[in-house]
């Protein structure tokens, strides 16, 4: 910018040029004494400082930079020198004219800058209602995106109405920009937080706050159903670790949710016992009286009246509340009843014990430690040299509520004897004491002794949940030592000389003796190949964090410890006979973890099944990995909410079903079962649809990830092997891999005759928008297979249509105007299933750099563009 550009803002005075060419002389020379003694005395020369600071910003060349620069060092000298020689706010034309050139400069400004000019301007001017007004006028205009930008910038937000702001960036799925709006203005996130929670009210309709957006260019009003915003209202009250108790109708809705789950494990699945039950209903329900009317109707669903009643007595549900039957059964309960139901409880637990594992110690060997004093006895077994421990824990299941797992009980094993410490109760303890370091010390030396052999199964996910629970083992998992993950070998065994999956049964035990239950999985299945039987999980899903802890509580927690050791054990003495290396003992033995991969912390019950998903610890490679499979040999259903890495994993050649928005979850298995698929799923949904297909046809898939990302962990964990031909093989829209290749001549041809023909219907049609017009194409169309092409972004299925071979019609006037006339263009390529047309263009490209981590060389030399 010339001088004479701004010279007839500048007041009289020193030329702030000329102050420049001394600073810049002074910044040269390295003299930052006399330079900010120069600044500050050249200011003091000058009439409007914050008019002569935009004039050198403007002229000098260094400005940008993001570190340490003349401009840096200038702007903020004169900060520090208003704020001492505060000036008399400006008015009229000449402050128009500054404002309009700061505005100008902080659209170009770096990070570094922002804050001291801004806070320049508002000392000077004393006007920051000029800048909201700015970014008024760009909302109106309908630049959301560039106005909240620029609010972040300039530090607006708590002055603006952030449900305003956030709406519209919310449809264009612009999620990300909201949290950045939010992220450094705790008022302003408990205020969006609450907006956001009452748009799920049960009878809020989410259509008002939609309507005034419908002209809004790229609208996904789908975006703000409950659903998708109960997501987002969870994943912000943690990340910005906000009290859920401002969301109490997500919190309800999550809640109700988690008892539909329980009365599907208790009633429909049945592997939830009756007290282990009560316990997370009580828990889940607490004082609500809203969740305690949907408890009674799902009790009156699936129990008589008298059953109803006892539940309902056991929850303390107010009688005020019960329909008149179960109101009257309640009053008919005497305790006989509970001792008859505890008796028939007691002799079912008896006859199922021949079916599961059984701890071949005694009860009494068996020790719940709640004092240091008793604990302290315990370290002076667990900590000696050449000991091998059982290490597991448990703690009570979020069922996806906000927040990561603490542990309640640690489990240690050693061969006579088991030990369960109260975690809690141990930590207030040693905290009253004023000695809180001595129990993580304790455990830090059991994981950190290279003399100790430690077995677990899924280990880091325990240490991740450790860490949450005391901060002080936050680094443990970079520090353990001996330590041997039994889940690396449940992947051994899973996987057969040929690379495919094997039956999860011991050598001995044949398919007639697993019975009709549940298909087992995790550790339970690993007990079962190597000690043929099965752990009993029904307490699993148990409430650990409720004291005392019920007897069965007690042997579940000591068995799944326990059981370590003998599959350790078996594992080490004969490990040919289970199809592994005749090695193992060499590379199980006193190995040293490796530090794992960062992984997000899932709860134990609702984390990826441990049969070799998402294992983590000290990993041992399988032998022999999956057989590697082209991605015409892999075909897939994805859940929902997982409908983005469906569309990649389908750009990429792989057979993708597609549930929609409202599909439950459920149907997944169905479309599995019929077609042979494999389910992708995540979260809660996963424990139920697991259990309903064979083992490995469930993956849970990290929601946390990009849909990008998600694709690879899909592709590496199947080892599927994708190559050049495979991408753009399948339709993007309708999933269809069969095609027909169209010359560009003949396009043209097909275009202007559904124009004409769309013309003459339209004229018959009043307010049609497509009729449907067929022209017959199959001379000029050869099938093929598909093209590696794309459609262009932004078209629209919409418009005439142009009739393929059968009843199927070409969707021709999708194609946007100008593409015709692009002569690299020859060919164009068209679904024989869904009439969609598409083209070369630049997305091969990006998709290929994308995915190069899994791309594989075919060996073809065919141009990717022909077809065969």
């Amino acid at each position: 910018m010339s001088q004479d550009s701004y010279s007839s803002d500048q007041p009289s005075g020193q030329d702030p040029l000329e102050l420049l060419q001394t600073l810049q002389l002074l910044w040269t020379k390295q003299e930052l004494g006399k330079l900010k003694e120069e600044i500050r005395r050249g200011f003091a020369r000058l009439e409007d400082p914050l008019a002569a600071l935009l004039a050198m910003l403007e002229s000098s060349s260094d400005w940008k930079g993001k570190g340490h620069s003349l401009g840096y060092c200038i702007t903020t000298e004169l900060q520090l020198w208003i704020k001492a020689h505060p000036a008399v706010p400006q008015s009229g034309t000449k402050l128009k004219k500054l404002q309009a050139r700061v505005l100008g400069m902080l659209s170009q400004c770096p990070a570094n800058l922002l804050d001291p000019l801004i806070s320049i301007y508002q000392l000077h001017t004393a006007d920051r209602n000029y800048l909201l007004e700015h970014v008024s006028h760009l909302y109106l205009q309908g630049n959301y995106k560039e106005a909240a930008m620029l609010s972040i910038k300039l530090k607006l937000q708590p002055y603006q109405d952030v449900e305003k702001m956030c709406t519209p960036l919310l449809l264009q799925d612009k999620a990300n920009l909201v949290e950045e709006y939010m992220a450094e203005y705790p008022e302003v996130q408990r205020k969006l937080l609450q907006t956001l929670d009452t748009w799920c009210e049960p009878s809020f309709n989410i259509r008002d706050i939609i309507r005034p957006y419908q002209g809004l260019s790229k609208c996904k009003p789908e975006k703000l159903n409950r659903r998708v915003l109960s997501k987002l209202i969870f994943r912000l009250l943690e990340r910005f670790n906000v009290d859920s108790a401002l969301c109490p109708n997500v919190i309800n809705q999550r809640h109700l949710r988690t008892l539909n789950y329980l009365f599907y494990k208790r009633f429909v699945e049945k592997t939830m016992t009756e007290e282990n039950w009560a316990d997370h209903i009580q828990s889940t329900v607490g004082e609500n009286r809203w969740l305690q009317a949907h408890l009674v109707q799902s009790l009156l669903r699936h129990c008589d009246a008298r059953g109803a009643a006892r539940w309902a007595q056991h929850c303390r549900v107010p009688p005020e509340m019960l329909p008149q039957a179960v109101a009257e059964e309640l009053q008919k309960l005497h305790i006989q009843d509970r001792v008859e139901e505890v008796t028939k409880a007691n002799n079912y637990e008896a006859s199922k014990k021949k079916d599961y594992y059984q701890l071949p110690i005694p009860r009494e060997n068996i020790h719940f430690l709640q004092t240091w004093e008793e604990t302290l006895r315990c370290w002076e077994k667990v900590l000696q040299a050449g000991q091998v421990v059982g290490v597991d824990m448990e703690w009570k299941p979020s069922f996806g509520m906000v927040g990561k797992p603490r542990v309640a009980l640690l489990q240690l094993a050693l061969k006579d004897e088991v030990f369960l410490l109260d975690l809690p109760r141990l930590l207030e303890q040693a905290e009253a004491e004023g000695e809180k370091e001595k129990l993580p010390h304790f455990i830090q030396m059991l994981y950190s002794d290279a003399a100790i052999t430690k077995l677990g199964y899924g280990m880091s996910g325990d240490l991740s949940s450790l860490a949450a629970t005391c901060s002080a083992l936050k680094d443990t998992e970079k520090q353990m030592q001996g330590v041997v993950d039994l889940l690396a070998v449940d992947k051994q065994l899973q996987w057969g000389k040929d690379g495919r999956k094997v039956d999860g049964l011991s050598p001995e035990h044949s398919h007639e003796e697993r019975g009709v239950r549940q298909p087992e999985r995790g550790l339970s299945l690993l007990v079962q190949h190597v000690l043929g039987k099965p752990l009993d999980k029904t307490e699993q899903l148990s409430n650990w964090e409720k004291r005392p802890l019920r007897e069965e509580q007690i042997l579940y927690a000591a068995s799944d410890a326990y059981c370590l050791l003998e599959i350790y054990e078996r594992l080490c003495k004969d490990p040919e006979s289970f199809g592994l290396g005749s090695d193992l003992t060499e590379s199980l033995v006193g190995k040293q973890s490796k530090k794992p991969r960062a992984k997000k912390q899932l709860n134990k019950q609702e984390a990826p099944s441990p049969s070799g998903q998402e294992f983590q610890g000290h990993r041992m490679e399988p032998s022999r990995p999956p057989a590697p499979i082209s991605p015409q040999e892999f075909s897939v259903v994805c859940d929902n909410m997982l409908q983005g890495l469906g569309r990649y994993l389908r750009c990429l050649g792989v057979d993708v079903r597609l549930l929609d928005n409202e599909d439950d979850h459920r149907k997944a298995a169905e479309i599995a079962r019929q077609e042979g698929r494999v389910i992708l799923t995540s979260g809660l949904p996963y424990q139920t649809l697991r259990s309903q297909v064979g083992e490995g046809r469930c993956f849970s898939v990290n929601c946390s990830q990009k849909a990008k990302d998600q694709a690879l962990q899909v592709l590496k964990h199947f080892n599927v092997q994708v190559s050049l031909g495979d991408i753009f093989s399948r339709c993007q829209v309708c999933n269809c891999n069969k095609y027909l290749k169209v010359l560009r001549e003949r396009m043209k041809q097909l275009v202007e005759s559904s124009r004409r023909v769309s013309g003459e219907h339209s004229a018959g049609c009043p307010g049609s928008r497509s009729c449907g017009v067929t022209v017959p194409v199959c001379d000029t169309a050869q099938a093929g297979c598909a093209p590696h092409g794309e459609q262009e972004e932004g078209t629209e299925q919409c418009g005439a249509a142009t009739g393929l071979a059968g009843d199927m019609a070409l969707q021709v006037t999708a194609i946007p105007p100008g593409v015709l006339d692009r002569a690299e263009l020859t060919d164009f390529y068209c679904c024989t299933c869904c009439g969609k047309v598409f083209w070369e263009g630049s997305h091969f490209g990006r998709v290929v750099s994308q995915f190069q981590d899994v791309l594989v060389a075919s060996g073809d030399t065919q141009s990717i563009y022909e077809l065969s």
